[in-house]
């Protein structure tokens, strides 16, 4: 359930078929070379542009971020081994189910958009895509929610179930003699 403190990245649905790979697959795509500083985010929203037709223009859907990797476009499409593009570097964002909007929101100004940072308050209550752009004190609030969230991703982490060994046995599997 999406919190108004949530982070938001709004990005590029650039087709149909993407759109089918989100909701069938539960990922999205973002090319290492183009992607924003921080994908660490708790929702993308998806900018829907004239390649969907009458449903152009809008961000019509949302889904929750579950995780990323790197890999190469030619991992992800594997039908598309060929492609120039193949061996490049790819965001692998895993989502969870997409969920649409209440009510779209639609763009008068805008006709190109790559990414864009906003909150889950901000999402909630936009109805132009205007609406979605975090200004004054609560853009360097954004700013600094994005850059210690960019900071943790980076710290290591490691799911290690804790084990109590003995130390003696600790000191025989080390090859540490008294």
């Amino acid at each position: 359930m999406l919190k108004p403190t949530d982070l938001i990245l709004v990005t590029v649905m650039k087709s149909p078929r993407d759109m089918e790979i989100a909701r069938l697959l539960g990922w999205y795509r973002i090319p290492l070379r183009t992607a924003p500083k921080v994908i660490a985010v708790d929702y993308l929203a998806f900018y829907q542009p004239a390649s969907f037709g009458e449903k152009g223009g809008r961000i019509e859907y949302m889904a929750q971020v579950t995780g990323h990797e790197l890999t190469t476009r030619g991992e992800l499409l594997r039908d598309e081994k060929n492609h120039p593009r193949a061996n490049e570097e790819y965001y692998k964002i895993q989502l969870g189910g997409l969920e649409k909007l209440s009510q779209p929101i639609t763009t008068d100004k805008w006709k190109r958009l790559t990414f864009l940072y906003s909150t889950g308050e901000y999402l909630l209550n936009a109805k132009k895509l205007n609406d979605l752009v975090v200004e004054g004190e609560e853009r360097n609030l954004l700013w600094k929610n994005l850059r210690e969230r960019a900071e943790n991703e980076q710290l290591y982490k490691v799911d290690l179930p804790s084990v109590d060994i003995p130390p003696d046995v600790l000191m025989a599997l080390l090859g540490i003699r008294e």
